[in-house]
């Protein structure tokens, strides 16, 4: 298991990311990261990337021209995390290299940092879709079951993500301003691995004593501001109970979490 040695932000403890969809301004000089577990996750994504790429990677024909967008801006922030960049390759933190190829955007981006990387844009019905991903560590969902899907229909196995809250998220996708981006944060119980693709209505595993981690992700929102396209970035900690500071246990106990596989 790849584990965190700390959770930097636990958002059952603060009021204002316990209710969804809980978002706050980003800073996008901490969009952004690199984290004690960067070297043994990167490793698992250039594994699913070799071996398992058509469940981690896809890319509708409308999400090209986003997809590089993406690129160009991601690239220009990695010296300042410690990334060597080349004309052609990078030197990662953890000291592999890898080819630059913006042929291929977002599985060049899913082999240089921790984030995976959503791209959704407006569909036919005035939603949002998902157009393009590279998503390594799904948590309990699966990629090819949610591309091209409004945000919806992508959600609709998930219990409290009722219609008022979809309206509500919808609201927030066509409100992100490019000068304006936002972020959240969600926790729950695991004992499952990074890589965790389930298909929609899969039983949920309530075993309160095998899932000994928190899994937390936070979630960044981003406009580009050419294709206008929303960026949505994934930073994923897996951490052990016992790793949680006191504060954040104390909060646990006082506004508990809800479980997953």
């Amino acid at each position: 298991m790849i584990l965190q040695s700390h959770l930097p932000f636990a958002p059952w403890a603060d009021p204002r990311t316990r209710r969804l969809p809980g978002v706050l301004p980003l800073v996008m000089a901490d969009w952004l990261a690199v984290d004690d577990a960067y070297a043994a996750q990167m490793a698992e994504r250039a594994h699913l990337i070799a071996d398992r790429q058509g469940e981690v990677h896809a890319m509708l024909p409308v999400a090209e021209a986003a997809a590089a967008e993406l690129y160009a801006l991601v690239l220009p922030r990695l010296p300042a995390l410690g990334f060597q960049l080349s004309a052609d390759r990078a030197l990662r933190p953890d000291g592999v290299e890898v080819p630059l190829d913006p042929a291929t955007p977002l599985l060049t981006l899913g082999r240089l940092c921790q984030q995976d990387f959503c791209l959704m844009q407006p569909g036919g019905t005035g939603e949002h879709m998902l157009t393009a991903a590279i998503l390594c560590f799904p948590a309990g969902w699966r990629l090819d079951q949610k591309i091209g899907r409004p945000l919806m229909r992508m959600h609709s196995p998930v219990a409290n993500y009722t219609g008022d809250v979809g309206r509500r998220v919808q609201r927030l996708m066509d409100g992100v301003r490019v000068e304006a981006p936002l972020w959240r944060a969600n926790a729950h119980y695991s004992r499952a691995p990074l890589f965790n693709p389930l298909p929609e209505n899969h039983p949920k595993d309530m075993d309160e004593d095998a899932m000994p981690f928190i899994r937390s992700e936070r979630q960044c929102l981003i406009r580009l501001p050419e294709t206008g396209a929303v960026v949505f970035t994934i930073h994923t900690w897996l951490v052990q109970l016992k790793d949680l500071t006191v504060d954040q246990a104390a909060a646990l106990e006082a506004h508990p979490i809800h479980r997953a596989m």
